[in-house]
């Protein structure tokens, strides 16, 4: 994980030394979420909603952008287990290191794509006492996320989806990726300058 941070750290820096221009500022949002548990032993429930705060900076590369987010993350699962169905409440706090690399289809709508990284905080299950044994919760994954924006002159507004990697692979350069909860994300953001 180091590694990964390090890295977007030091791309970062280099492109910002051959870009047009570089935005910062703060980023809030809200997301919907539902697990997608695969087994036959879990029922998933229903769509909970979560929210993400933190900052943003966009670097302009010319007819491309470069947008690395550092967000706190707070997001909620449901599930049923168990011969009675007992529900059972899941919550993820992460730090998630999103960096979206997009470009401008017209004067404001905007595409994106790319990695997020996302280090563990504090996840746990409510309630779970010993009906649900060892869950691994671990420290640092990789996902996707992908969408649209649009900018409305210091504002800028985010749709996006995050999904997992681990459809494709089980790890990136030693990086685990994992079967994170797939959400919709709308966020909001204020470029300071």
């Amino acid at each position: 994980m180091k590694k990964i941070i390090l890295s977007l750290a030091l791309l970062v820096i280099a492109l910002t030394g051959y870009s047009q221009g570089i935005s910062i500022g703060p980023k809030v949002g809200l997301s919907q979420t539902k697990l997608n548990l695969k087994s036959d032993q879990f029922k998933n429930g229903d769509s909970k909603f979560g929210y993400h705060i933190g900052a943003f900076a966009r670097i302009d590369l010319g007819g491309l952008y470069l947008q690395p987010e550092a967000l706190f993350t707070q997001t909620q699962g449901q599930f049923s287990f168990g011969p009675d169905d007992k529900q059972y409440d899941a919550n993820f706090n992460r730090v998630d290191i999103p960096v979206m690399v997009g470009i401008k289809v017209l004067k404001l709508l905007r595409v994106q794509a790319g990695p997020i990284a996302s280090i563990n905080v504090n996840s746990k299950l409510k309630e779970a006492g010993q009906t649900v044994q060892d869950t691994d919760f671990r420290n640092a994954t990789l996902g996707y996320q992908a969408g649209v924006g649009i900018d409305i002159g210091n504002l800028i507004i985010d749709a996006k989806y995050e999904s997992a990697l681990d459809k494709f692979t089980g790890n990136v350069a030693g990086f685990n990726t994992d079967q994170r909860t797939n959400q919709w994300i709308l966020s909001v953001g204020f470029r300071l300058f």
